[in-house]
């Protein structure tokens, strides 16, 4: 696996479950109930987000490295 590939996987995954996580803690903290959707959602919504952003990030990097 090309190692671009793997940091926006690991990117994704990473960002996109302590979102969630932190979200779920939140809705425990405020007396709500655990919902399996929501957690999916936040995951799978922010991790696509965190995903794309590492994209940006790295192909950016490697445009100014080609540069200089």
């Amino acid at each position: 696996m090309k190692t671009e590939l793997k940091s926006i996987l690991i990117g994704g995954l990473v960002g996109g479950i302590v979102y969630a996580g932190v979200m779920a803690g939140f809705d425990y903290y405020d007396g709500e109930n655990f919902r399996i959707w929501r957690f999916v959602f936040n995951f799978l919504f922010f991790g696509t987000f965190t995903g794309f952003s590492t994209r940006y990030s790295l192909k950016k990097q490697s445009e100014k490295e080609k540069k200089n």
